[in-house]
């Protein structure tokens, strides 16, 4: 285990994370970043939105929108045609993480670093079903 998942669990664990995490205020920030997401997506996609995973699904952003293969910020995933069940799959636990962490889960995530195959929430998401492996 890295030191950056010794810190993160350290975090889960305390007081702070308990206040913090999986409580109204992380459910508020999730509910925020779900509004950005939304405004984000219908602002740049130019495919198909639909429902799926219990995410909306923007179809058709352009890459300078999102990362990677696509993003998930609160209940949305922007991505150009990166759906396919599997990823979804992981893009709903990400999904989770955002309930679970509300708007801290952007800094978590970036102390995780950026390396997919040691980003402890890459790898809770599953890296094969995210494209990783």
């Amino acid at each position: 285990m890295s030191v950056r998942d010794r810190i993160g669990d350290a975090i889960d664990r305390s007081l702070l994370g308990r206040l913090l995490f999986d409580s109204p205020i992380s459910w508020l920030g999730y509910l925020y970043a779900t509004a950005v997401g939304l405004t984000w997506g219908f602002i740049w996609s130019t495919g198909r939105v639909e429902r799926r995973a219990g995410l909306f699904v923007f179809r058709g952003m352009p890459a300078r929108t999102f990362g990677r293969g696509g993003s998930c910020v609160g209940q949305c995933y922007l991505t150009d045609q990166n759906v396919s069940d599997d990823v979804l799959e992981h893009e709903a636990v990400h999904k989770r993480q955002w309930q679970r962490y509300g708007m801290v889960f952007p800094l978590l995530y970036l102390l995780s670093g950026r390396d997919p195959l040691r980003n402890r929430f890459e790898i809770e998401a599953g890296l094969e079903k995210g494209g990783y492996r």
